[in-house]
C-alpha cells in the first residue's frame, strides 16, 4: 500500500525562497567585495606609484592600476569614471595611491595637474652643466647626482654608441623641452626622460640625411650646437650654409661658441689669448668640427643643420642692429666687421683669410 504525503504550502515555497536567499547572500557577498575594493584600496606596501602618460584613457590606466596590484576590479573602476565624467580628463604624470583610498579619490587625482611633479623648463642651447644647476636649484636632483649619471652605457640608444671619448659625452643629447618630472624620479631616470625625448624628434629620416651630408649623427649634432649658440632666430639655415662652405673647403670653422664652450662662460668679446688656447673644441686653432658638441640643440638648429641653406657666404658677423652681416671673401668680412657689435666680437686678427681654400 503506497503511502502519499501530501504536501503543505508551507514546504511547497521552501525551495523556492531557500534558492532566493542563497542568491541574495551571494549577490550581497559579492556587492561587499566589490565595494571594500571599490570605497578603500588595499596595498601591503602602504602605497603605489603609476605613471600616466598624456592621451592615457580610462581603459588604460584601469589596466596600469589592475597591473601594480593596486585595484581588483578594472571593469567596475572604467564604469565608475564614466559614470563619474572623469574620462577625456585625465592628466599626465606619476599619481601615487595610497592604501584606504577610494576608486573615487583616485579618479579625483588622476584628473588633478601639475600632481607630484615639478615642470621644469630647459632652454635650447643649455648646456650641461647648466641643466645639472637648474634641476639642482628646482631642489629635483642634485648635480653631483647628475653628473654621476652621465654614463652612455646605462641608456641604450643608437645616438649613444660609439661616441668619442670627451668631456660631456652626452653634451647634444639632453633635448630641450618642457618636462614633468615625478617627484621621487633619480637622476638616471631625468637623463633617460631627455634621451627619449631626443629619440622620438630625431627620425630615421634625419639619419638618414646626416648620412647623405657625409656626417655621423655625431658630427650632425655637432653643427648643429654651433648653429644654436651662433645663429638668431630666422638666420640659422644661412648660419649653416656658412658653416658648411668652410667645413667643406678644409677651413676652420672659427666658431667664437667653440671657445666660450671652452671658456666655460659666454665671454662676449674674445681675446687672441683666447682664440689660442689648446683643445679639440676650440675651432679657431682645428679645421673641421670640434670633438662634439657644445651645447644642446633644438630642432630649429637641428633641421637647420640638416638642410643649410645655399649660400655664397664663407663668413659673417654681428651687426650693430642684432642681425649678422655675410660676406663672401675676407675683404668683405673685414670691411663688415667695421659695422659690427663690438661687444660681441673677437680680436680683428684672430680671423683668418682663408679664401685660398674656397671650392
Amino acid at each position: 500500500m503506497a503511502i502519499q504525503i501530501k504536501e503543505t504550502g508551507y514546504s511547497k515555497w521552501l525551495t523556492p525562497i531557500i534558492i532566493i536567499a542563497a542568491a541574495v547572500v551571494l549577490l550581497v557577498t559579492g556587492l561587499v567585495i566589490l565595494l571594500s575594493d571599490s570605497l578603500g584600496v588595499s596595498i601591503d606596501e602602504g602605497e603605489k606609484r603609476i605613471e600616466v602618460a598624456e592621451g592615457d584613457g580610462a581603459s588604460v590606466i584601469a589596466d596600469k592600476l589592475g597591473e601594480a596590484d593596486i585595484i581588483k576590479y578594472t571593469w567596475l573602476f572604467k564604469i565608475q569614471s564614466k559614470a563619474g565624467g572623469y574620462d577625456g580628463n585625465f592628466q599626465p604624470g606619476a599619481v601615487t595611491v595610497s592604501s584606504g583610498m577610494s576608486y573615487g579619490q583616485i579618479l579625483d587625482l588622476l584628473i588633478t595637474p601639475n600632481r607630484e611633479t615639478a615642470r621644469i623648463t630647459i632652454p635650447e642651447g643649455y648646456e650641461i652643466k647648466q641643466i645639472a644647476q637648474k634641476l639642482d636649484e628646482e631642489g629635483v636632483v642634485g648635480w653631483q647626482d647628475f653628473y654621476a649619471a652621465l654614463n652612455p652605457a646605462d641608456y641604450n640608444y643608437p645616438f649613444l654608441q660609439g661616441l668619442p671619448q670627451r668631456d660631456g659625452v652626452m653634451e647634444g643629447y639632453l633635448f630641450p623641452a618642457t618636462y614633468e618630472i615625478p617627484e621621487g624620479m633619480t637622476a638616471h631616470d631625468i637623463i633617460d626622460l631627455m634621451l627619449s625625448a631626443f629619440n622620438s624628434q630625431f627620425t630615421q629620416e634625419m639619419y638618414n640625411r646626416a648620412s647623405e651630408l657625409g656626417m655621423t649623427t655625431d658630427e650632425l649634432i655637432t653643427m648643429a650646437s654651433i648653429i644654436e649658440r651662433e645663429a638668431g632666430e630666422g638666420e640659422k639655415p644661412k648660419v649653416a650654409g656658412v658653416f658648411y662652405n668652410r667645413r667643406n673647403s678644409g677651413m676652420k670653422l672659427q666658431s667664437c661658441a667653440t671657445v666660450q664652450y671652452i671658456l666655460g662662460e659666454r665671454k662676449p668679446v674674445l681675446s687672441i689669448a683666447d682664440t689660442k688656447i689648446d683643445s679639440p673644441y676650440n675651432t679657431y686653432m682645428y679645421p673641421g668640427f670640434p670633438v662634439g658638441p657644445i651645447c644642446n640643440p633644438g630642432m630649429e638648429s637641428i633641421n637647420a643643420a640638416l638642410y643649410p641653406e645655399v649660400t655664397d657666404a664663407y663668413y659673417f658677423v654681428l651687426g650693430k642692429d642684432g642681425e649678422h652681416i655675410f660676406s663672401a671673401t675676407y675683404d668683405e668680412h673685414v670691411a663688415a666687421m667695421s659695422g659690427s657689435d663690438p661687444t660681441v666680437s673677437v680680436a680683428d686678427t684672430a680671423i683668418e683669410n682663408q679664401d685660398n681654400l674656397k671650392q
